[in-house]
Order: structure tokens, then sequence, then C-alpha cells
């Protein structure tokens, strides 16, 4: 007995050490938000409170909602470059059309995502890299964005207005929706046997198609759930400022892929999470603007701040990763 004993712990111990390395890079994206958070608290004390989160968290919700759009691509192996301009559509359209036509504006917003999920087809049956064609739609979002609405203006509808408003009781709004978004996301991708077959067509799509399951399906919906979110991240974005620019939402593809990889996406194996998704765009928000601030440092740097954050936490994830295998 006293000779299987070591042996025994000798296979445990590195199955105990890759546990701990995956439940540590489960945890990163809560790190980093904590870390963002104490650095603010530390600098400004009074921003901790319900007004201060309304106040730094004011962007969050669409940003959330553009990285959660983003997600449902990366988790079928592609990329969607279009995103930042198709908000930006979906704003100037919510300030127009949505407005002053409802019935217009809501025909358009959904035909917005029948063209996403074609946009999904399309690269699937002709094997197209998703990359070059998000990239020209982008330039076709932005083109259709300024026909819609030429120059800044336009007016958000009242009852928009009245939802990104509202102040819930002891919990700020952004967080509010962010736990709502993370845990409806989080149920119908991870707990969902639907959910699985969408992530497997992203880690395993020859397996998938043994299974008797259609890729072509799959990618529709991928597709079809990011032009979903897309809408709902410009309207959210709409809510907030009130008024539409063409240009409004060009920053938020690098802010959705980066709110992906940081929240422990991957961009190959459709490795996802919505719960970090949505930790790790509310790190962005915070990062971009509020810490900056309260750290006297130029908004001209806010880019590189998101990228350095960005590169630590991928810097760690290697250095988990290495532990793990």
């Amino acid at each position: 007995m006293t000779a299987i004993a070591p042996g025994t712990t000798s296979r445990s111990s590195p199955r105990g050490g890759a546990a701990r390395a995956r439940m540590l890079r489960g945890l990163l994206p809560a790190l980093s938000l904590a870390l963002v958070l104490i650095a603010i608290a530390w600098l400004n004390p009074r921003a901790i409170s319900y007004f201060g989160f309304n106040l730094m968290l004011n962007l969050a919700i669409p940003i959330a909602l553009a990285t959660i759009a983003q997600m449902f691509v990366i988790a079928g192996n592609e990329l969607d470059l279009s995103i930042g301009t198709f908000v930006g559509f979906v704003g100037c359209v919510t300030a127009t059309w949505l407005r002053d036509a409802p019935l217009i504006g809501i025909v358009v917003l959904l035909g917005s995502i029948a063209v996403y999920a074609l946009l999904g087809a399309l690269i699937h049956l002709r094997n197209l890299p998703s990359i070059v064609v998000t990239l020209g739609m982008s330039f076709v979002w932005q083109g259709l964005a300024i026909l819609v609405l030429p120059k800044p203006g336009g007016k958000a509808p009242d009852w928009l207005l009245s939802i990104m408003s509202f102040k819930p009781p002891y919990l700020p709004f952004p967080i509010l929706a962010a736990l709502i978004i993370a845990a409806i996301v989080h149920f119908g991708l991870m707990r969902t046997s639907y959910g699985v077959i969408l992530r497997g067509s992203g880690g395993n799509a020859a397996a998938l198609r043994r299974a008797g399951w259609s890729l072509l399906r799959t990618k529709i919906v991928l597709f079809a759930l990011t032009g979903l979110f897309g809408v709902l991240s410009g309207m959210a974005l709409i809510g907030i400022t009130t008024s539409a620019d063409a240009n409004i939402g060009n920053g938020y593809t690098l802010l959705s892929i980066a709110g992906v990889i940081l929240g422990g996406g991957e961009f190959v194996g459709g490795r996802v999470s919505p719960i970090g998704a949505v930790l790790g765009a509310l790190t962005l928000a915070l990062a971009a603007s509020p810490l900056l601030t309260f750290m006297h440092i130029p908004p001209d740097w806010q880019v590189a701040a998101n990228g350095a954050i960005l590169i630590i936490v991928l810097a760690a994830r290697v250095l988990i990763s290495r532990r793990e295998r």
C-alpha cells in the first residue's frame, strides 16, 4: 500500500494542476474587470457608487451587445469586420425611420438581419473568407448609413429613450442589463442542445456533418444572431446618445473583437464564453474613458490602453495554457 500511494499522488498532482489552470483561465475576465475597478476605486473612491457606475458604464450596454454579436461569428470560426459600421447604420435608421415611420423602420431592421443571414449562407456555400466578405460589407453599411442620414442628427424614439434612461433601485441599469444579457446568451448557447450544435460548427464541423446536422443552417443562424444583436446594439447606442451619426459605431468592430478575446474566446475551435464576453466589454468600457480620465491621460491614448490590457490578458492566458498542458 505504501508503494502505491506515491504513484497515485504523482498522477493526480498534474491533473490537479491542470484543473487549477483551467479554473484560473476561466476567471481571467473577472480578474481583469476586478483589477480595473480596484484601480478606479484607488484613484477616485467616489466613482464606486450608484451614480458613478451609471456614468462610467453609460456606453457599456451597446458595447456588450456588439461584443455578443461578434461572439456568435467567432463561435463559428469566422470574423465580422462590418459590425461597427452595421451598428452605425442601425443607429441612423433608428433615429430617422424608426421614429418617423415605425413600420418602415421595423421592416428595414428585419431586412438587415436577413442580409446577415444571407451573408452566412454565401460564406458557407462559396467557401469564402469571412474577413473579405464582411470587410466589403462594412463599406456597404457605411454607404447606406450616409444615404439614410447624410449629416449628424435625427432623434431617438421616445420609448427607446425611456428604456435606456431607466433607473432601477439599488443596482445601476448598465450592470442589470449586462447581467440579463450574459444570462440569456449563456443559457441559450451553453446550456441548450442547439447551442452545443452552434458551437460544434466551429469546434468540430466534420463530426457535426457526420452526425447529420446542416452546417449551412448553423452558419445562417449564427450570422442571423449576429445581425440581431447588432441591431440591439445600434438601438441601445441611439437610446443613450439621443441622436445619430453615420460614423457613430465605427470603433465597435475592434472593441467587439477585443471584448470576445478578453472574455476568453478564441479565433479557432468555437471556444467562446458569453459571460466572459460581457465581462470583457465592461472592462473595455471602464478602461477606455473613466480610468484614463482619473489618471489624467489624454483621450488619444484610449486605444493604446485597450491594446495594453488585451496584450497583458493574452500573455497571462498563454502562461496558463502552458500550465494546463
